[in-house]
């Protein structure tokens, strides 16, 4: 229990008081056991005689009995509204709700009742019943004349500020008044969250002895610990609430009593616009500063009906001074971390072995599972065989990913539309598209993440944009390569719009072209037919390479390749496979796989009739006919009975 001494629970051991007397003295009713438990045939009498409109108690008694406490009341009411310029938790809470002097008093005395036992008793001796030891409506308006319960009215301060909590059920005359367990534990001292706060939600709390003051800013762009230095200098030195929309009304009360409690700046960290009960919650609490924090503009409509700020954050990318107050060190070219990366990088980094890239590929990877699958580069430029011009494009490729620090940092051009790479390699399936998007990403020292389109694409309207947007927001550390394969199943030509689908469909490109035109990375995207390519994406190309069938030269180079040293190779005519099989490099390796499983089955050799027979198997999967021009020797052994078996 708060000290006797404090002035709100003085005011309100004065007001319970002189209610006392006037019950006992002016309406002559004692103090009794079992009070509220039955009604007697004196208690029917005076409840007649105090109804409205009946004689009820004389007049003159109450007023003989208000006039002789009168001067104690006015005292403790001085005192209170002295006290409430003070320091104390109750008179900070006054203060961020913004109440009125009768609501100030109407707190007190709810909190005192509250904090008290023997508080208790005496409610329920006024009440005449022991089962109403809280305050009812109907005492508060008897207790405050004139204003009724005007208090703890719906829209009231007190309830706007979720301060105080009226039963829901009974006569309106009994519903009780009472104080959230949270303003109880607040008063007696404890700084605990609310149990009933969003998940997640993190609290920043200051002695702040400035002024409490409202308002709705709006913050987007960049990333969220970027917005949150925006905020805290709009609000230096006052603490702050940060969560998620809150899911329920539960939490929505919970996040403003919590607020109010602590003069916190309440920060929504929003992943879409707010719908129409939050805009009422942030509306209904305007003696809170809110913040709605996105990455993108909110749109008009979503915004709260309150007077707004906005501020755009434009980059968040960390800086010198970030680095060092996070890691200790000078900012990593390498790496294009914004600040809320740069301070998870840091956390993995310092739960690791202080290894920067482990972080980094870490806080990539955690995001991209499930709709990417990386791969660790293995293969190098001897492994990927094309037409000396397409490997000079690579190679110019990866050179202008690897210098963009020269070309846009130094030298000043600008990054129109962005300092990104994109890439666009077209051609048959075979030709060698993945292997060179390794290659390129071995050379660069990244990893590659291969897109599964499966999980990305949805049936659901706007969940394929919240999927690319996961994926791009991981890349964005700029330490992995973006394969998008079989591309034009995302980037596609937009279409007429005859229908809903059709528009979503076209909201889909127009997001992934503007999401291209925003990164900063390198992305690579793969198609079997380049002209199914939306010519707005085409524009956007850093890179394009043409991949064609290998020619016979270079198929002689593939299917020399496609044996390793250690494989016991026979009688392979290398010359007679690369001039008579016309097929792309993809083809020659399956070839040469299932050539090698044939002969370990038989134990034996891999010879040319394991070749020629896994060569048959590849074209069946092609529905590529067997003519006797390419087989020539081998056409008899691939069209023969296929329930022949081989002789050991």
């Amino acid at each position: 229990m708060p000290p006797a001494a404090e002035p709100w629970t003085v005011l309100a051991d004065v007001l319970l008081q002189r209610e006392a007397l006037i019950c006992r003295l002016a309406e002559g009713r004692p103090p009794r056991d079992f009070a509220g438990l039955f009604v007697g045939q004196e208690d029917l009498d005076r409840i007649l005689a105090t109804l409205p409109g009946l004689d009820g108690p004389e007049p003159e008694r109450v007023a003989a009995v208000r006039a002789r406490v009168r001067a104690d009341v006015e005292r403790a009411r001085k005192d209170f509204a002295d006290s409430l310029a003070g320091s104390s938790a109750f008179a900070a809470m006054v203060r961020s709700a913004g109440l009125d002097p009768a609501e100030a008093e109407a707190l007190a005395l709810l909190a005192a009742v509250e904090l008290a036992p023997a508080r208790q008793r005496l409610v329920a001796y006024v009440q005449d019943s022991v089962q109403l030891p809280q305050v009812t409506l109907a005492t508060l308006a008897r207790i405050f004349p004139g204003s009724g319960a005007a208090q703890v009215a719906p829209d009231s301060r007190l309830r706007r500020a979720e301060l105080v909590e009226v039963s829901a059920t009974g006569p309106w005359a009994t519903r009780t008044c009472a104080l959230p367990v949270r303003v109880a534990w607040h008063l007696n001292g404890d700084r605990s969250a609310d149990p009933e706060l969003p998940p997640g939600t993190s609290r920043r709390l200051t002695d702040h002895g400035g002024v409490p003051s409202g308002g709705l800013l709006l913050v987007n762009g960049a990333d969220r610990e970027s917005r949150l230095r925006a905020v805290d200098g709009r609000w230096p030195g006052r603490g702050r609430l940060l969560c998620s929309v809150p899911r329920n009304g539960a939490e929505w009360a919970a996040t403003v009593r919590e607020a109010t409690l602590g003069d916190l700046v309440v920060v929504l960290d929003l992943a879409a616009p707010l719908d129409a009960a939050g805009r009422d919650a942030v509306a209904r609490a305007d003696h809170l500063a809110w913040v709605l924090s996105s990455r993108p503009e909110l749109p008009l409509e979503s915004v709260p009906p309150l007077p707004w700020q906005e501020v755009r954050v434009g980059s968040g990318e960390a800086g010198e001074e970030d680095w060092r107050r996070a890691l200790g060190r000078a900012p990593d070219p390498a790496y294009r971390l914004d600040r809320d990366q740069l301070r998870l990088v840091a956390a993995a980094a310092a739960a690791g072995e202080g290894d920067l890239g482990p972080a980094v590929r870490r806080l990539a990877g955690g995001h991209l599972d499930g709709v990417a699958v990386r791969v660790r580069p293995r293969r190098t430029w001897d492994d990927l065989i094309v037409p000396p011009d397409d490997a000079r494009q690579l190679r110019e490729l990866a050179a202008r990913h690897r210098r963009r620090e020269v070309v846009y940092g130094r030298w000043r051009f600008p990054p129109l539309p962005s300092t990104g790479t994109v890439a666009l390699f077209a051609g048959p399936s075979g030709t060698g598209k993945t292997l060179a998007a390794e290659v390129v990403a071995g050379e660069l020292g990244l990893d590659l993440y291969k897109v599964d389109l499966s999980a990305v694409v949805s049936k659901y309207i706007g969940e394929t944009e919240k999927n690319l947007e996961r994926i791009f927001g991981a890349a964005a550390a700029g330490d992995l390569v973006l394969f998008f394969d079989e591309a034009d199943a995302l980037f596609g030509k937009r279409s007429e719009v005859s229908d809903a689908h059709d528009r979503y469909a076209n909201i889909e490109v127009a997001y992934l072209l503007q999401r291209l035109e925003t990164y900063d990375g390198l992305v690579v995207l793969a198609t079997n037919l380049q002209r199914n390519i939306d010519p707005a994406f085409l524009r956007r190309i850093s890179t394009a390479v043409d991949f064609v069938l290998p020619e016979e030269e270079q198929r002689r180079a593939i299917w020399a390749r496609a044996f390793p040293p250690a494989a016991p190779v026979a009688d392979l005519d290398v010359d007679f496979l690369a001039r008579q099989f016309k097929v792309s490099g993809g083809v020659i390796h399956n070839a040469a796989l299932g050539a090698a499983f044939l002969a370990a089955e038989e134990d034996a050799q891999i010879t040319m009739r394991h070749v020629a027979l896994s060569l048959k198997r590849e074209f069946q999967k092609l529905g590529r006919l067997r003519t006797e021009v390419e087989f020539e020797r081998y056409f008899d052994l691939v069209n023969r009975d296929a329930d022949a078996a081989p002789a050991r």
